[in-house]
């Protein structure tokens, strides 16, 4: 079950791109969008990082940090962040503690198959930590644009 707009945002502890710790309350006092995707490099989550790269200067100027999250290990995420040069945080979900915690991690379908994955999500959060908005499977090419909304 996904966390409610108005609830606290499930804190973390995880490595990102670069294998070091990152934890989601140390942004407090910034606006924080929280996006999962399911996988580096492919072509939906390559064109979602790349247009929040693309626009990652009207975000700031709204306050927004963004910090992305799949169950990738640090070191895909280190590839991954070097080849578009993503300036923002990528966290290692490898254990999916994160995208269990915020109800992501669910059965998919694909071409009649089954199988359990991260539905692609976002939250936004305020200076506090509360989500304020659930966006559910944001548009990959216009994500910047629903989330200055």
């Amino acid at each position: 079950m996904l966390p409610e707009p108005g609830t606290l945002a499930p804190d973390f502890t995880a490595p990102d791109q670069h294998g070091n710790p990152f934890t989601l309350s140390s942004l407090r006092g910034q606006k924080v969008a929280l996006y999962f995707y399911p996988k580096d490099d492919t072509p939906g989550c390559t064109a979602q990082a790349c247009n929040l790269r693309d626009n990652d200067a009207q975000l700031a100027a709204q306050g927004i940090k963004v910090v992305g999250v799949s169950t990738d290990d640090a070191a895909s995420h280190g590839k991954f962040a070097q080849k578009y040069d993503l300036g923002f945080p990528l966290v290692a979900d490898a254990d999916k503690a994160i995208v269990q915690a915020y109800g992501v991690w669910q059965e998919k379908k694909n071409y009649g198959k089954t199988y359990w994955g991260t539905v692609r999500t976002t939250f936004l959060l305020d200076e506090n930590g509360v989500i304020t908005r659930v966006i559910k499977r944001p548009d990959t090419k216009e994500h910047a644009a629903q989330l200055l909304k």
